[in-house]
């Protein structure tokens, strides 16, 4: 009995002796500290692939029309895998029906990119324009400053000729209150804002002639929309702050109070005319924009000639396509395209593509596509 006694006190000791400080309070002086063990990082897995066939909508797209949009426009792509799929779709010498689809199918995976963002669209509209001035075409097409510059890191300063030395280009206020030298030619106010918002357009003069309106720079402050202010301000109707109610509230409103809400957006474009050929207009990506096959993207997320599936839908603005799923390349950017899961598509030129582009605010889901290994 005593034996047992003690055996047991003893391992009850043994016991108390082995547990770890954390159990009875802090450690005494000079006590080991436990270490504990440092969790490895683990690699971030890779995106999961998809064959094709399984992305939303793939059924009924019209893969021959998308081949043939990447086709032209592949070139643009810097992957070398993307660019050797690019010469061989060129090589294709007959594009019959469904070879757009297998060719697709055959090279090409998909990966799904982030979570859900935004889906909008522009266009290249077509607008009046004047050489002299007048009530109506009262706002000028200022070209490219000859005081403006950009730095090594990107800002865009004033320079040469400013009385304190290089300072941030003013803003739209600042810009549309100054006087202006060899004005391009002269427009209706709302519609040089549209004209800045879209980044390029047609110019039609009143003997006929047609000019291309080319951007040729900013003055470098941050991009800020108008739509929810005049939501908010009970200007337009909380699902009719298209480009259309939009551009007829200005309208209605050309003079101050029209100046005062297109000044909340202080980015200013400026621009260089050229004879309209008849093309479409180019993109960052120095490439001419097919119409329904481009997209505007961010490039701190993407890379120009990548070609992406949009799948978009549940739209906020009344009169709006109920989804956009379709092949488009990256091709463009835009002020206020941030973000890895955010897309502004090209719709053409015209009103009628500007009708559908001022509808367009869907939620969406972003895929790439890869060559396969």
């Amino acid at each position: 009995m005593r034996w047992g006694f003690v055996a047991a006190a003893f391992a009850a000791l043994s016991v108390a002796a082995c547990a770890t400080p954390s159990e009875h309070g802090p450690p005494p002086p000079g006590y080991p500290r436990p270490v504990q063990p440092v969790p490895r990082p683990q690699p971030p897995e890779p995106p999961r692939r998809l064959e094709l066939s399984q992305l939303p909508g793939w059924a009924m797209e019209d893969h021959d029309a998308a081949f043939a949009a990447w086709r032209e426009t592949c070139h643009a792509a810097r992957d070398p895998a993307a660019a050797e799929l690019c010469r061989r779709a060129r090589a294709v010498r007959e594009v019959g029906p469904g070879v757009g689809r297998a060719f697709l199918e055959a090279f090409f995976e998909a990966e799904r990119i982030g979570a859900e963002g935004v889906l909008t669209a522009y266009f290249a509209p077509v607008y009046e324009a004047r050489r002299q001035p007048d009530a109506e075409f009262s706002a000028p097409v200022r070209p490219k400053p000859a005081d403006l510059f950009v730095t090594t890191t990107g800002e865009v300063m004033q320079g040469p000729g400013a009385a304190d030395g290089p300072r941030p280009y003013p803003d739209r206020a600042t810009i549309e209150t100054s006087p202006v030298d060899r004005p391009l030619a002269w427009m209706r106010p709302e519609e040089l804002f549209f004209l800045q918002v879209q980044g390029s357009g047609v110019l039609t003069f009143e003997d006929g002639r047609r000019m291309k309106a080319i951007y040729a720079a900013h003055n470098g402050r941050p991009f800020a929309g108008i739509a929810n202010p005049m939501r908010d301000r009970g200007m337009l109707a909380r699902d009719n702050t298209g480009g259309d109610a939009i551009r007829g509230w200005l309208a209605t409103h050309r003079g101050p109070e029209a100046d005062e809400i297109m000044r909340l957006n202080p980015r200013y474009a400026f621009f260089r005319l050229a004879p309209d050929d008849g093309k479409p207009p180019v993109g960052a990506a120095n490439v001419p924009l097919p119409a329904g096959r481009a997209v505007a993207i961010d490039p701190a997320f993407h890379a120009y000639g990548e070609l992406l599936w949009v799948d978009a839908e549940a739209p906020l603005l009344a009169g709006a396509f109920p989804a956009y799923r379709r092949l488009a390349t990256a091709l463009d950017t835009g002020g206020a395209i941030k973000g890895e899961v955010r897309a502004d598509l090209y719709l053409g030129e015209g009103a009628a593509a500007g009708a559908e582009a001022g509808r367009v605010r869907h939620t969406l889901r972003l895929y790439r596509l890869v060559p396969r290994p």
